[in-house]
């Protein structure tokens, strides 16, 4: 059995324990402030002495393909290159870095943000006829171009170009957005990919990706989120089951990829990665309330969207390691390392995992509400232990689509926080 503080290779890069931050929406965007907020947000996490952090949410080309405001884009070297600076302050501290990269295809803000330019779609293939009729209803502005053999192939250099740029960055490994509807998920899943050419085959464009992260990048470790579409609502026929994602996972580990994470997903975008209680108190915040009109096309699709966030709530109740079944069927089928991530909130829960359903183990909105939690959870005397003070409210992420940051806005916790800085609680392991 393995131990939350004990060392694991990927892809020949040593993370020095067993906790991960998972990849999270920075906000950070391409401005001049851009590398100091990445470095305001990530820093603290390695100093804490978490051994991986995955720089989330990083769109590999000039324009489109954005789900949401100001995501990062890593199509510039010159960008990516004064990124440098982040990788140094991480490698300080002992950590390790992977950048997310990834592209939201059909599902961009050109598709459901009102306040936002809108613009073609990159599509796999013809939508589904249930976007084609949520567009007529107008409740979304569908303007899908689907992709060429070509432009698909593109799409993947793409990729291999960004990764190219952050290995000269500094940056330790890749990790490939291949879930939460962006684009490699739209290649995977039956429900929108029916393509006729060999990219029919939605892990084809996986590895055309990994054939171009080998060219620009060399031997750089490469990690995919891997699917399961088990979250679909009931009216969608075709998807992937938790078999069809055991598949992918053995054709990718066998194909070279150095780690999976497996996540059960739905095929729209919803509250299926973060499963939570509602967040009554986001929604209701008076100062984002024009802001949430402005995203969503007026007060009313914000009501509606408020509602939808409601009954998604109800379906998705969260649960510690809800990914954990998933991981350890994977980890049966495939030689390389499995990452579990979903709804874990104390070292008691990862340590369990390990060595069972993963070798790794992440958690992604608790660093919202404490940025330093690794300290916490891994302990000064190689002892790990505490919990969380998440509680998988959600008031961090609705907020989102506005363009504000990831931060936790729930009184209780917040001053918690303040409590437990004001003790020391974590600064063991800075």
């Amino acid at each position: 059995m393995s131990a939350l503080t004990d060392p694991v290779d990927i892809g020949g890069v040593t993370i020095p324990n067993r906790l991960y931050r998972a990849p999270l929406l920075e906000c950070a965007g391409n401005g001049p402030g851009a590398v100091d907020t990445l470095v305001r947000e990530l820093e603290p996490t390695a100093a804490s002495g978490v051994g991986l952090i995955f720089q989330g949410a990083s769109i590999v080309t000039p324009e489109g393909g954005c789900a949401a405001p100001n995501m990062t884009r890593v199509h510039d070297p010159e960008f990516v290159a004064r990124c440098e600076r982040l990788t140094d302050r991480i490698h300080d501290h002992g950590s390790r870095i992977f950048v997310q990269l990834g592209h939201g295809g059909i599902r961009s803000l050109g598709l459901w943000h009102a306040d936002h330019e809108a613009g073609p779609q990159p599509a796999v293939s013809r939508p589904p006829w249930q976007l084609r009729l949520a567009d007529r209803a107008g409740l979304v502005d569908l303007r899908p171009d689907v992709l060429s053999t070509a432009a698909v192939e593109e799409l993947a250099e793409a990729f291999g170009r960004a990764a190219g740029y952050a290995a000269d960055a500094g940056y330790d490994g890749v990790h490939l957005s291949g879930a939460n509807m962006g684009i490699l998920q739209q290649f995977l899943s039956p429900y929108y990919n029916r393509r006729d050419d060999r990219f029919g085959d939605g892990v084809e464009f996986l590895l055309a990706v990994r054939d171009a992260v080998r060219s620009q990048a060399g031997g750089i470790p490469l990690v995919t989120k891997v699917p399961a579409e088990t979250r679909a609502p009931p009216f969608v026929r075709r998807s992937l089951s938790r078999r069809d994602g055991r598949r992918v996972a053995r054709r990718l580990a066998d194909a070279g990829f150095d780690a999976v994470v497996p996540v059960e997903v739905s095929v729209y975008w919803d509250t299926s990665v973060v499963r939570g209680r509602y967040p009554a108190r986001a929604w209701a915040a008076e100062g984002l309330q024009d802001d949430y009109a402005a995203a969503f096309g007026g007060r009313l699709r914000a009501q509606a969207v408020r509602a939808l966030t409601w009954l998604d709530a109800r379906r998705n109740p969260p649960e510690p390691g809800w990914n954990a079944r998933f991981c350890r069927e994977v980890r049966e089928a495939v030689d390389v390392p499995v990452l579990c991530e979903g709804g874990l909130r104390t070292g008691e829960q990862c340590d369990r995992l390990l060595g069972d359903a993963c070798e790794l183990t992440g958690m992604g909105r608790p660093f919202y509400a404490e940025p330093r939690l690794g300290a916490r959870l891994l302990g000064t005397d190689g002892n790990g232990g505490g919990r969380a003070l998440c509680e998988s409210c959600n008031n961090c992420t609705v907020p989102q689509a506005t363009g504000e940051p990831g931060r936790c806005r729930t009184p209780a916790v917040v001053r918690e926080r303040g409590r437990l800085e004001r003790d020391g609680a974590y600064e063991g392991n800075s």
